[in-house]
Formats: C-alpha cells, structure tokens, sequence
C-alpha cells in the first residue's frame, strides 16, 4: 500500500461527541499505523451555522485526545475551487437548475409514494424551456443546482462492508448548490478530496449512499484521478440505543474531559467498541494503532456506555509508567523525591488522575488520621522502627506488633491503615509508609499534630 492520505471532515455547528471522534479515530490511527498522513478539513461553508469558535473547540476536543492533523484545512477558503468545479458541470450538462420549492417537492413525493412509486426527483426541470426558467426567475423564484445522475450500478470494495453497490437510478439527483448559492456538503467534499489527494475516505456507514454520488462526481471532474478507497464503519449509539447528536450534546467530548477521563480511555472504547477486538487499556495511541484493523469492525451499531469508562479509565492509569504522567503531576505540584514512588505505589488505586492528589497529601501533608483503637495504636507507636525506612519496613513492623499484642489479620492491619492515611482502603502500606516517614506516622499513631 501507498502511504495513505486520510482527512477527518467535520462541520463546525458544534463541539463533537463521541462518535464524531470515532471517526477521526479511525483515520488518524489507519494513517498512523500505515505511515500516511492525516487531515483536519473543517466543512464550513454553511455560513450561518458555522464558526471559529466551534472549530477551534474540536482541535481542542481532537489534541486532548492525542490526535494533531499534519494539515488543516477550511473549505470556506476555497470556495473559488467549488465555483470552478460546478461551472464546469454546467457547461457539460451535468449540473442543472431546479425551481421548485420545498413544499412543491414534498407535494411530489407524497403524489409518487401514494401510486406505489419510489420518492424520486423526476427531472420535471430538465424539461423546461428557456422562457419557462426566465418566467419563474420573473416571479422571484431563485434556481437551487442539481447534479443529473447516469444510470447504472456504482460498484466499490468497502475496507469494512466488503463489495458494494448503489443502484443509481433508484436515487434522487442531488441538489448540490442551494437557492442562495451556498454549496452543500457533496460538491466542495469531492473536489478537496480530488485536490487533496486523497486516498482513503473512512466515515460512518451513514454515508454509504452519498458514495455512489460522490463516485459519479469524481468521473465527471477528474475522469483520469483514481476514485479513492471508501470505508464504511458501524456507528456509535448511545447506552439507551439513542442516536447521538451535536446539537444535544450527548456525549461530548468536552463533557467526558470534565468528568475526568482519561483521554486514551475515550480513544481506546470509542475505538474498540462494535469491533471483534477485545476493549483493553492502551498507553498511547501507538499502541491502539498497532493493532487496528478496520475488517475487525463489526456491522452492528456499536453501543457506547459512558459506565464502561469508569473501568477504562482505572486500567488506562493503571499502565502508566511516571515518565507518562510527570508534567501532568508537575502541573498539580507532585515533585520531588516522593513524586516518582507516590505515582508507582498509587497507579492502580485511582478512578481518576485528580485522585493522586489525596495520596499526595497522605505522604506529603496534613490529613485528619481515624484512631479507632488508641490503645492499640500507643502500642503500635511503642514497636515503630527507626528509619531508614524501605518497603521491608511495614512487614517487619506489623510482625512485631502482632508477636507483641497477638492481633493478626483485619484486627492488626485496619487499625493503623486509618490512622495513618485517613482511609478505609488504598495502596499497599508497604510502599506507602517510608514515603509517610517517621514523624508523621508517630503523630498520627498517637494523635498530635504533624
């Protein structure tokens, strides 16, 4: 395979939610495990609904998940590219102007479906004459822009679907121009695609009809370009079975990042679920791309349950190494000698990154110790080692008390696991007592303040 040129092409009306990601994530990681390259292409030409801020919202919503195009793109700064294009489907007959309204439309379709006919455009604009188009122009009606279909069957190897075929003749010519001579989607998408080179379009199974347009699109602009490579993946629904949409908002992915998951956590579910590979933790987006494959995607509609996230991202901290984590728990102010052993002690306790915090402040600060047995404790503190302490210290230690006052099990280890981190479970006291240190765990041992 050649390198592949993939693109990611959203519309900026809103922030993405997951199953706009699981796109992108398809193409960056296809193109990251074939050594292509990758494309942010914002399909902005619905003026009205578009804007800066919403797309500077999904690089945002793209980087936090580990995802930076090679190249960004806007359409609405090349739109001399679509006019050029759609001039030269009018010339050759292909792009044709239609004057009826939305009602007049609906009207038409009702009347075919109520005789048992299919609810296609019926061309009736291809057969008005010159004074006709003049006289509606007359009365203030403005042409919306049709592109004329060629019969036949459209024909393509999906990468996920395997072969494919739309019948043609079975589909409406699209409008690809509105009234007011804004472009739709088709039109500027196939001519960037052809500009760009483009080599493989992997998108939701939602487009699959649009390919078939889009096939006779290229033939008729760039007959000698090859046809890009087309596949088509199940779509994400959410845990109800609910489709997902930007306009409600249903899972953002600025609403997870708030709710504190891991990013690769997102990546990896949003990825592996509806696929025939196992969902598992990954520490990069390299990894994840090692093993992707889109003929392991499932046709199924994939259900994404944000609660599988909770797990995920548990295990995803789990992996990390320090080095993985360093400035982010530089940013939280976690440094020094503790830093490293803290995160390697604490890793496989937290449900989310914030949470090393609390065990930063065990080892590193005050906390407010539970003396559940005072006694117990003032003995406990009576048998406490000098340091230097090492992760030997805590088995030597509680040996000693248990030989001294016969306490064994739940009745020895719970005790002084509250009064020395506040807490009723955590990571394993054998790493976290020589980072506690001496002072501190004799003043939480007999109540006095640190």
């Amino acid at each position: 395979m050649t390198s592949p040129i993939v693109r990611f092409a959203p519309s900026p009306t809103g922030r993405i939610h997951i199953g706009n990601a699981r796109v992108a994530l398809f193409n960056f990681l296809f193109a990251a495990a074939n050594l292509g390259r990758f494309a942010l292409r914002f399909d902005d030409t619905d003026f009205a609904r578009s804007s800066e801020e919403f797309a500077r919202g999904i690089e945002i919503d793209l980087a936090w998940l580990g995802i930076v195009p090679h190249e960004v793109f806007r359409q609405s700064e090349r739109v001399a590219l679509y006019a050029d294009a759609a001039n030269r489907l009018q010339r050759s007959g292909r792009l044709y102007p239609c004057y009826e309204t939305q009602e007049e439309l609906d009207k038409r379709r009702k009347m075919q479906q109520a005789r048992g006919l299919p609810p296609v455009y019926d061309r009736a604009a291809l057969r008005l004459s010159a004074s006709d188009r003049a006289a509606l122009e007359a009365e203030g009606r403005q042409p919306h822009w049709r592109f004329r279909l060629e019969p036949g069957v459209a024909e393509w190897n999906d990468l996920v679907r395997g072969p494919a075929h739309i019948d043609c003749s079975a589909l409406s010519d699209p409008v690809l121009i509105r009234e007011d001579g804004s472009f739709l989607y088709t039109l500027p998408s196939v001519v960037d695609d052809i500009d760009m080179r483009i080599t493989h379009v992997i998108r939701g199974e939602d487009h699959v009809t649009n390919t078939a347009v889009q096939l006779q699109l290229i033939g008729a602009l760039a007959p000698h370009a090859p046809a890009p490579i087309f596949a088509h993946h199940n779509l994400l629904i959410g845990a109800g079975g609910e489709a997902l949409s930007k306009r409600t908002g249903s899972l953002s992915i600025a609403s997870l990042r708030e709710d504190g998951y891991e990013p690769l956590a997102v990546a990896a579910l949003a990825t592996l679920t509806g696929s025939s590979d196992n969902v598992h933790a990954v520490r990069s987006l390299g990894e994840l791309a090692q093993s992707f494959n889109l003929s392991h995607v499932s046709r199924n509609p994939a259900r994404f349950d944000p609660a599988d996230l909770e797990t995920l991202t548990h295990r995803t901290l789990a992996l990390y190494d320090y080095d993985d984590v360093r400035e982010r728990l530089e940013a939280l102010t976690i440094v020094g000698r503790k830093a490293e052993p803290l995160w390697r002690a604490a890793r496989g306790n937290l449900a989310r990154f914030d949470d090393i915090l609390t065990w930063w402040r065990v080892v590193d600060a005050e906390i407010e110790p539970i003396r559940e047995d005072e006694s117990f404790l003032q003995d406990a503190a009576q048998l406490l080692p000098s340091e230097p302490w090492d992760e030997t210290t805590w088995a030597a230690w509680t040996s000693d008390i248990k030989t001294a006052t016969g306490r064994k099990g739940k009745a020895l280890f719970h005790p002084l696991r509250l009064a020395l981190t506040g807490a009723e479970s955590g990571p394993e006291l054998a790493s976290l007592l020589p980072l506690i240190g001496h002072a501190k765990a004799l003043a939480r041992l007999v109540g006095v303040r640190e």
